[in-house]
């Protein structure tokens, strides 16, 4: 029987996080695998709170199992704190090696390896169809928890260079607690103009349906990384990768959304879409 730890970032009642595992259970069983006869999952959900990424990390090594896999750029920096040679596989870490976790993409070295999607790049992208379909941004706030968010200076580079190229001013608002955000998002919509980055991070993703409504209630255009996560629940426009079918890079608008906005989506943004929410 062998023993596997597993860190969620989310917590238990979230079904998309509840389908990811279904499919990494169904993967493994795949390999031979079978839970309750060679293998046993020792699964603990933090809910993106910092506090029970620390306490159950330390409760997983503790049990010494043979190999743990971990969510998110939080839980693997405090169980590489935690342990150095028990073997760590994470998703959904942007820059492993910026955070330390690899010596480099090729050979990782240590004992922790993964895989990841992100690209800096990307932040660039997001400045990109905010303006395009909001024409009228001309400030943007980046959303997010400094305490469970990847390093923003991942991304700042290219936010920044695409900020510059379309006049467009950006400024961080960090939170700390789901009842901040609220006051980041209406204090966007005081000013024409106003639009809202949310950050890759896992208290976003925990809170996201308060962004999504609190977006849409005080009028301020939104863009998201997570497509399943934000788009399908009502979220304005996303790019990043979809966890849920493969590694790629996609784009989703909902148009409903859109709509209630007051947005006219252009035709080509639409057709660059890989998928539209009608």
């Amino acid at each position: 029987m062998r023993r596997l730890g597993v860190l969620m970032a989310y917590e238990e009642s979230d079904s998309t996080a509840q389908s990811w595992l279904a499919t990494f259970r169904a993967a493994l069983a795949k390999l031979g695998w079978t839970e309750g006869s060679n293998l046993r999952i020792e699964l603990r959900w933090s809910a993106a709170d910092p506090d029970k990424i620390r306490t159950f990390a330390k409760e997983l090594v503790d049990l010494r199992p043979d190999a743990i896999f971990g969510q998110s750029t939080p839980a693997i920096g405090v169980l590489a704190r935690e342990t150095r040679t028990i073997p760590i596989v994470f998703a959904g870490v942007t820059d492993p090696i910026g955070a330390g976790f690899a010596a480099n993409l090729a050979h990782p070295g240590g004992n922790i390896t993964g895989f990841t999607v992100n690209d800096p790049a990307m932040g660039g992208k997001w400045v990109l169809l905010l303006k395009e379909i909001a024409p009228r941004t001309v400030h943007v706030t980046l959303l997010f928890n400094p305490a469970t968010t990847v390093p923003i200076q991942f991304f700042m580079p290219s936010i920044q260079a695409a900020a510059s190229s379309f006049a467009v001013e950006v400024s961080a608002a960090p939170v700390h607690a789901k009842d901040e955000i609220e006051d980041v998002i209406a204090a966007q919509a005081r000013n024409p103009g106003g639009g809202l980055i949310v950050m890759p991070d896992v208290f976003n993703e925990a809170n996201r349906e308060l962004i999504i409504a609190l977006a849409a209630r005080y009028r301020v255009p939104a863009v998201f990384y997570y497509n399943r996560f934000f788009s399908e629940p009502g979220g304005l426009i996303s790019y990043g990768d979809d966890r849920g079918t493969d590694r790629s890079l996609k784009g989703v608008i909902n148009l409903k959304t859109a709509k209630a906005l007051g947005l006219q989506v252009p035709l080509q943004l639409q057709q660059l879409a890989d998928e539209v929410i009608e």
